[in-house]
């Protein structure tokens, strides 16, 4: 009679575990994006109650949806960015790598038609449209002819913003009595902000002196 109850006692413990992992393996999904495989769980999925991920899940589901041959649902869109969506729907936060479009996620999350996730990423893309961008400072640049004994003031001429470039040796173009003077070409930037003040619109002096030699060309 021990035994017996016994047996009874394990096969009861078998069914619950039984019945525990069943219930576990339904709360998997497995999804086919663009022929790109992800699992998740319908928890995951579920967090936006108005979404077209949390319909497919859904026991009495209104959506048709195919399977491929593994059970994974079948969703014709860019796994690219599914991946962002995803993670929002696992932790609530928006990542987005570096080499990904934000626009494309918005893309997708109105596909999804996730609502807080969509206005998330149109916050992002209007902060990077406003962000100035790194080169987005304009500049000027100038071409100065000189000779070869003014090149000393050329380089006492090179603060006030301006950077050389380029220095291009064409040759001698004249004769002095029995010497030549080579002939130089100069390429010089001076950087501009993309508001114009009254400092790039009136030249400083040092300024008016390579505008001046500038001239010669």
């Amino acid at each position: 009679m021990a035994d017996l109850i016994g047996d009874g006692d394990f096969s009861k413990e078998n069914i619950q575990k039984f019945n525990n992992e069943r219930r576990s393996s339904k709360q998997w999904v497995k999804l086919n994006v663009g022929g790109t495989y992800f699992l998740t769980t319908k928890t995951t999925l579920s967090r936006d109650p108005n979404s077209f991920l949390y319909r497919l899940v859904q026991e009495d589901s209104d959506l048709i949806s195919d399977r491929d041959e593994t059970g994974a649902y079948l969703i014709d869109r860019d796994p690219t960015y599914f991946s962002p969506v995803l993670n929002y729907l696992r932790h609530g936060k928006l990542v987005i790598n570096n080499d990904i479009a934000e626009e494309g996620v918005l893309e997708e999350a109105e596909f999804y038609n996730i609502t807080e996730l969509i206005r998330l990423v149109k916050e992002r893309i209007c902060l990077r449209e406003r962000r100035p961008l790194k080169d987005s400072k304009k500049h000027v640049y100038r071409v100065l002819q000189f000779h070869e004994e003014e090149l000393t003031q050329m380089v006492s001429t090179m603060s006030d913003g301006w950077k050389f470039e380029q220095l291009i040796n064409i040759g001698s173009q004249y004769n002095y009595g029995n010497d030549e003077h080579a002939e130089f070409l100069c390429v010089v930037s001076r950087e501009c902000g993309s508001s114009l003040n009254s400092n790039d619109i009136e030249p400083t002096d040092r300024a008016k002196v390579l505008q001046q030699k500038g001239s010669r060309m």
